[in-house]
């Protein structure tokens, strides 16, 4: 089959679900009024509490729910099962539950002062749940801040090229950052300059790359404590000094990017030579659940609501901006997703000819890793343009902006949540620097003893089941002010179902089917599965009884 011809059907069908099924969404639930202030507005610190133009908001939000997650999970979803319902899953899911997920968070948290999806469900479901959201949303950040920050160390250590890029990323943005909000430089005067300085550390990366002459091992520790550092630092800086600029900026390069990729795709418009289906189990496990879990933020996540009840809705600058950076943004990550998705289907070889066993799928993926396969197959794509390692650099240098975007935005997520949760009666853990240093610490110790990679598996899983937990805390609320909660109940409920079997299978191969039980994942799928039935029991004498006191501003 043709990939541009699936890559434009799928890219249309998104298009549409925006304009129709997320305008019906604005109508007939948000209803956006901007007569009313928004907590940037209202609750202004300078600090975390700014309003952001909408431009530099929206780059700020997709930058950070995007990450690594939305390349890896197409690209290993192929490798176990297939393109098929791979592609199905990203267009439908964001469609009908991942955009409408990160739309529905944002603006409720929007209308709660900017808390968190964990401060919302203790208003509509009581302080135990509250404490236990938000406590398991905090350990997932620790891992998230842990993986993302392990796998930029690994890729500086072993692609020098783009060390420069990375860093020299920072001072730009900060530079554009006070240009445009202190000496009201035009936006686009700014973007354009900041745009070619950033092409530019680009091709000086490629010209000077910087290596450590250490061993491999040795750089990636020292790569990770300088982006520990970092992290830390960035987490407690005015959002309008780095946060909003550098994330802006570097939706720029992912715009490019995806313009570069999809003109190649219409271009070289290789044949899909992969799979469509591989059958129901593959060594992940079967394909439902797992395919769900596998793709998570091409279709839906939770870290998203994390994302939007945490910075975003601290910087919207007026209600009616919300519906294009939250629908809008898993949108344009679905768009990323199947990318990635026909970039390995169908710019790599399933089983490659004579003379091209350079670009086998599989054998990339199993000796080289997921982001090599990704690179080569999107450079494939772009060949025609900038050719293939020049274009291979370049995915991988977009990659890695994305996850360092991550990385210190999840840091200041976890500062925001553990405040909230632990603050309450200490000024100590309210204190910025102590939250954040809290939040790092485990993550740079997971990060240094190799812990983290036995419970990562977990986490994909995890993820999908804070965005089950957030849509029934959502529906709750929607319910309390009297608006439908059908838009968000009905994936709430696919979304449980699929995670709780996720788990249920995860003890089971850990424990029954390993050659050797592994407790310690056992034992935090257990945990993560009493949270799971304790929200579930809370929800349901929400549901039940109908007893939702919120104050109806929504």
């Amino acid at each position: 089959m043709n990939s541009a011809v699936v890559g434009l059907i799928a890219f249309f069908l998104l298009f549409l679900g925006y304009k129709y099924y997320g305008g019906l969404i604005e109508r007939k639930v948000v209803r956006p009024d901007d007569s009313k202030k928004t907590p940037a507005h209202r609750l202004y610190d300078g600090q975390d509490y700014s309003p952001g133009k909408k431009s530099l908001l929206f780059g700020h939000h997709f930058s950070s729910i995007a990450g690594a997650a939305p390349i890896i999970g197409p690209v290993v979803a192929v490798y176990n099962f297939g393109w098929g319902l791979g592609a199905v899953w990203i267009v439908v899911g964001a469609i009908f539950m991942g955009a409408v997920h990160d739309y529905l968070s944002l603006m409720v948290s929007v209308r709660n002062d900017g808390n968190s999806m964990a401060d919302v469900a203790g208003k509509v479901m009581g302080k135990k749940s509250k404490k236990m959201f938000a406590i398991f949303m905090w350990i997932t950040l620790v891992l998230i801040i842990t993986v993302f920050g392990w796998v930029a160390a690994k890729t500086l250590a072993t692609k020098p090229e783009i060390v420069l890029p990375t860093f020299l990323l920072l001072p730009i943005a900060m530079l554009f950052g006070f240009a445009v909000y202190r000496l009201n430089v035009p936006v686009s005067v700014g973007t354009i300059s900041a745009i070619l300085l950033l092409l530019g550390s680009i091709y000086l990366g490629y010209k000077v790359p910087i290596l450590l002459p250490f061993a491999l091992k040795t750089n990636m520790i020292l790569w990770f404590t300088a982006l520990m550092g970092y992290a830390l630092v960035a987490s407690v800086l005015p959002v309008w000094l780095l946060l909003q600029p550098r994330d802006y900026l570097s939706t720029f390069v992912l715009f490019i990017g995806l313009a570069v990729g999809i003109a190649g795709l219409l271009v070289t418009h290789p044949e899909i030579n992969a799979p469509v289906f591989t059958g129901v189990m593959s060594g992940q496990g079967p394909v439902w659940p797992t395919l769900m879990v596998l793709i998570a933020c091409g279709a839906i996540s939770g870290f998203h609501s994390i994302v939007s009840g945490g910075t975003t809705s601290k910087q919207l600058d007026k209600e009616s901006d919300g519906r294009v950076i939250g629908y809008g943004g898993m949108i344009m990550e679905s768009v990323l997703a199947f990318i990635a998705l026909l970039a390995v289907s169908a710019g790599l070889f399933w089983n490659p000819p004579a003379g091209m066993e350079q670009f086998g799928f599989r054998t990339l993926f199993e000796q080289k890793g997921w982001i090599v396969a990704f690179g080569t197959g999107y450079g494939r794509f772009v060949e025609p343009f900038i050719g293939i390692s020049l274009g291979t650099l370049f995915a991988m240098t977009m990659l890695k902006t994305f996850i360092m975007t991550s990385l210190d935005t999840s840091t200041r997520l976890a500062r925001f949540i553990f405040t909230e949760t632990f603050g309450e009666n200490s000024n100590i853990l309210k204190n910025k620097w102590v939250a954040s240093f809290i939040s790092i610490l485990p993550a740079f110790i997971l990060g240094v003893t190799g812990s983290w990679q036995g419970i990562w598996t977990l986490f994909g899983a995890s993820n999908q089941l804070i965005a089950a937990l957030s849509l029934i805390v959502v529906s709750a609320y929607l319910i309390g002010v009297k608006k439908p909660a059908k838009y968000t109940l009905i994936p709430a409920g696919i979304m449980l179902i699929t995670t709780i079997v996720a788990l249920l299978y995860k003890i089971y191969s850990d424990l029954i089917l390993a050659p050797e039980p592994k407790y310690f994942i056992v034992l935090v799928a257990l945990v993560i599965l009493y949270l799971a039935i304790v929200m579930m029991r809370e929800a349901r004498d929400i549901f039940f009884n109908k007893k939702i006191n919120v104050e109806n501003n929504m």
